[in-house]
């Protein structure tokens, strides 16, 4: 199941960024690793927001706030042009909650982690990569 967590200095989002940001991230996430748009697996995919605490965050050149996106997804969910299409579009919901513009693309990473397949349990269980594929086989796309 997709994970995905955004560590931000506080105070680092616009309002309605705040609000919105984590819901924004988990649709991405799922819409890239191809998952249906069903309630079961919108309900796994979880989100985190990390807000740091003032001064926990800097460069050795500013203090600009800078934004970190971790993905986790099973190994083999993403191709590598799903990989690219998630870190542009994870960089945008990033900028747009931060309302700040495509030049301050840099200052927002992503890096994806894949957990080899059966390292991976939930419900007191392992779930494999293969097993994901036939659940979401079999889920329609509007349940």
């Amino acid at each position: 199941m997709p994970m995905i967590r955004l560590s931000v200095p506080a105070g680092a989002l616009t309002e309605r960024g705040r609000a919105t940001v984590q819901r924004d991230l988990a649709a991405v996430l799922l819409r890239w690793e191809g998952a249906p748009d069903t309630a079961f697996f919108r309900a796994q995919a979880w989100s985190y927001l990390v807000e740091l605490p003032e001064g926990a965050q800097t460069t050795a050149e500013d203090d600009a706030p800078r934004f970190l996106v971790e993905v986790t997804v099973p190994e083999g969910a993403l191709s590598e042009r799903r990989k690219a299409g998630l870190v542009e579009d994870a960089t945008r919901t990033v900028l747009a909650a931060a309302g700040l513009s495509p030049d301050d693309s840099l200052r927002v990473w992503v890096l994806v982690h894949e957990q080899p397949d059966g390292t991976w349990g939930a419900g007191g269980s392992v779930i494999r990569y293969a097993d994901l594929v036939a659940l979401a086989k079999g889920q329609r796309a509007d349940a």
